[in-house]
């Protein structure tokens, strides 16, 4: 990763810098402003929480090498607070202090330190956004949050020294509404800008309305390269009369360019969104969830309905049982794949190409609209309940609390008398089912099928299968993962297997895989590994029209606090690749439990593609899920592989 790579040289051209301004006892009071002659005068306010993407990667210090190639003029400033680290991968910058930094024309300069503060706290942003206001003011101020991200509910700037506690959106309205009083009509600043993950949520978008003209965040977990600093601040001190909207696209196209430069730009997102021209959007997405409460109400299948169009919607983050949950989902294309039974979705794209005015993407995010929204995939009642206080829209929170628990408390009752809706039918789960066990059966062609009846439609959000390998004679089961490879008919509700006989490896060694997307053009994969002793999840894809796998990168998923890993850890040669399988016994109960199996070492040519089964036994269940996270399993089918033919039982 260039992150890694540049780690030491920017260490010491930070080093380099730094004593260029004095000794680090020689703390300066905050200069005078800079301010340019014709009014211009910009200024940029850093909030660095450096995290584990510092202490590990030395990711902070990489940035601020980049920053510090630029040679700013005398009417723009960068003011920097640092902190959140464990350790800093430079000899200046003291992980027990919270740091404020000036870069200007004159270079960069440690202008005050305290004792270390959560920089996940409001009053520690506050303090700095105050300090940064009061003493460098400029005609255009953009802020800046550089560390991880959480999407809608978990928030962003994680430290590493508090607990990985986040500055949620509530938080940050109390810090930046104490220093520039909300005012949507005329409002202070003019960028925000998220390089961290997962920040492009319509729930961001609404908060900063009332403070900043534009918005700049991922939809998707960016790569630890993050933003191109020389690309973006370069061009601000080449055209210090740019607005908001001009610096936003600069922070896209050098983002985009940086992440080509290394190799990371497959899955990513960056958009740029004109706030000012927020407030109609809200209006569609609220327009949008009361016409699906509306439907919802008539007809409790449509959480089946939307659960089906959300898992092929795209969305950020994972939102797997193996990576975790971030629960966001791309508007615009949840929007799209909706639109067929809610008219309302036209107005929410409509809205979006209006405000969204500019987005970079990879290949595989080509379905990504700008924005993101809440969408809960694991039905997992305490992160809505998280979501709810913090979300932008009312219809979509009582529409989410009546699918996960069935009710609605008394303000809910009362939102939906608004609505002309007086009573709300009893929603269907599988709990509902006695579909849990299920048998299946074989036609005339040796495919196994599970026959659910129309009513599956109303009840399932989504149907794949589990794939095993059974060796009876050891008493073991080996789970070799998950996938949709098969042919659902739901107007009858029968779905009919398409075993091939294959799965997916890396350079012919089998693996356990999971399927994180089904889109129409691809599907995206995570592969637990071992990289080099550390637990990763290999990024897959599987390309449709091309029929070829690709290998994206390796993350960590999402962690316990709500954090999304940002560090996409490209392959290199002589990586050492330990590939891990679930494991049991075939007679017993007992649960599955991940080990190491087989070792490889990464090569030039190493790949990943689909390859034979080896002859023996493997069992096939179908899965089933439905809005709120309930899971049932047919029984077993079973395919005895030998000689390349496949004999099916059940």
């Amino acid at each position: 990763m260039k992150k890694r790579v540049w780690a030491l040289l920017t260490a010491l051209a930070i080093s380099l810098s730094l004593a260029a301004c004095g000794d680090e006892g020689d703390v300066s009071t905050p200069a005078p402003a800079a301010t340019g002659g014709d009014g211009g005068s910009w200024a940029v306010y850093w909030y660095l929480c450096g995290s584990d993407l510092e202490t590990n990667y030395g990711c902070a210090t990489t940035d601020l090498s980049e920053m510090m190639e630029v040679q700013l003029p005398e009417n723009v400033n960068v003011v920097i607070e640092t902190g959140g680290a464990s350790v800093w991968q430079n000899d200046e910058m003291d992980p027990s202090k919270l740091q404020r930094w000036l870069y200007n024309s004159e270079g960069l300069q440690l202008l005050e330190e305290q004792d270390t503060a959560n920089m996940g706290d409001a009053q520690t942003l506050y303090e700095f956004l105050d300090f940064a206001n009061t003493n460098y003011p400029a005609d255009h101020v953009a802020v800046t949050f550089w560390n991880h991200g959480g999407g809608s509910v978990s928030g962003a700037a994680f430290d590493e020294l508090h607990d990985l506690d986040s500055l949620d959106l509530s938080e940050m309205y109390q810090a930046f509404n104490e220093v520039w009083p909300a005012n949507t009509a005329d409002p202070a600043l003019e960028l925000v800008g998220f390089d961290t993950c997962l920040m492009a949520t319509v729930d961001v978008a609404s908060v900063f309305q009332n403070f900043a003209k534009y918005l700049v965040a991922s939809e998707e977990v960016e790569p630890g390269n993050g933003w191109l600093y020389s690309g973006w601040l370069g061009a601000l001190a080449e055209d210090p009369s740019m607005d908001g909207a001009a610096l936003g696209r600069a922070i896209c196209d050098s983002y985009y360019e940086g992440c080509e430069a290394v190799g990371t730009e497959d899955q990513t997102t960056l958009s740029l969104t004109d706030l000012t021209r927020l407030t109609p959007l809200l209006e569609a997405y609220e327009a949008f969830g009361q016409e699906a409460f509306a439907s919802a109400a008539e007809d409790p299948g449509f959480f089946a309905e939307l659960g089906r169009a959300a898992a092929q919607s795209e969305n950020y983050g994972g939102n797997t049982r193996e990576q975790g949950y971030t629960n966001m989902v791309d508007m615009g294309h949840l929007a799209r794949q909706t639109a067929w039974m809610l008219p309302s979705a036209q107005g929410v794209l409509d809205a979006l190409a209006d405000c969204v005015l500019y987005q970079v993407g990879g290949v595989y995010r080509s379905e990504a609209t700008g924005l993101s929204c809440y969408y809960s995939y694991n039905g997992d009642v305490d992160d809505f309940n998280g979501y709810a206080t913090l979300g932008e829209s009312l219809a979509f929170k009582y529409l989410y609390a009546y699918g996960l628990t069935g009710e609605l408390d008394e303000s809910g009752m009362e939102y939906l008398s608004e609505l002309n809706i007086e009573e709300l039918p009893d929603r269907l789960t599988l709990a509902d089912t006695d579909w849990d066990g299920a048998a299946l059966d074989v036609d005339e062609d040796g495919t196994s099928f599970l026959s659910l009846g129309p009513e599956a439609g109303d009840i399932l959000s989504s149907i794949g299968f589990s794939l095993f390998y059974v060796d009876e004679e050891n008493d073991q089961m080996l789970l070799l993962g998950t996938d949709n490879d098969m042919t659902a008919d739901w107007d009858n509700g029968t779905f009919y297997d398409n075993f091939r006989g294959v799965w997916g490896a890396i350079d012919g060694h089998l693996v356990y895989m999971e399927l994180s997307y089904e889109g129409d053009d691809y599907n995206l994969y995570s592969v637990p590994i071992l990289l080099n002793g550390e637990e990763y999840n290999l990024q897959v894809a599987y390309d449709f029209t091309a029929e070829e796998w690709s290998i994206l990168g390796a993350r960590q998923g999402i962690d316990d606090s709500g954090m999304a890993d940002k560090e996409l850890r490209l392959l290199e040669e002589g990586d050492q690749i330990t590939t891990i399988w679930q494991l049991a016994s075939f007679s017993g109960d007992d649960d599955f439990e991940m080990y190491t199996a087989e070792e490889l070492t990464v090569t030039a040519d190493t790949s990943f593609g689909e390859a034979p089964l080896p002859d023996g036994t493997y069992s096939m269940v179908f899965e089933m899920q439905d809005t709120v996270g309930n899971y049932a399993y047919s029984d077993a089918v079973l395919f005895d592989c030998r000689d390349g033919e496949i004999w099916t039982t059940v």
